[in-house]
């Protein structure tokens, strides 16, 4: 059994049937990773952010996850159908850019959003770049709306 398969089995648990139990079985292979394990930390800490209640929490992970993208490279993220660590960087931008903004936080969300915009080039042209874009020129608006 790979070391992903236990973090992609929680994935599909909690974007489908129980996020509950998703995310307790997402927290439990968190605490399973050595702090060098920095790809699935940031795909963990990705996922959990979506999962927290509290904005506050959301941030946090969504901040871990970007902390440990730092160190993250294409073959770490290939085990697991990512080619390209760099095109995951816009998604990790996007989702720190929103908390930041519905914190109030406008200074950071424009860096966020910044920082995921220029990775942004690095997408494909399909649906999850389309969607990712799109993410990031809705941030774009909401933004614009602040000044």
């Amino acid at each position: 059994m790979s070391t992903w398969e236990p973090v992609l089995a929680a994935v599909r648990l909690a974007l489908g049937p129980d996020r509950a139990e998703g995310r307790r079985r997402l927290l439990a292979c968190w605490h399973a990773t050595s702090p060098a394990g920095h790809a699935q930390r940031c795909v963990l800490a990705h996922y959990l952010a979506d999962l927290e209640p509290e904005l506050t929490d959301e941030v946090r992970w969504d901040e871990q996850a970007l902390a440990a993208y730092a160190a993250v490279s294409d073959p770490d993220l290939a085990p697991i159908g990512i080619a390209s660590a760099a095109g995951f960087a816009p998604s990790l931008h996007l989702n720190l850019g929103d908390g930041y903004l519905r914190q109030g936080r406008v200074s950071d969300a424009r860096s966020q959003l910044e920082a995921g915009s220029a990775a942004a080039a690095l997408l494909a042209d399909d649906g999850y770049g389309r969607m990712i874009r799109g993410g990031l020129q809705g941030l774009a608006q909401r933004l614009a709306d602040h000044q």
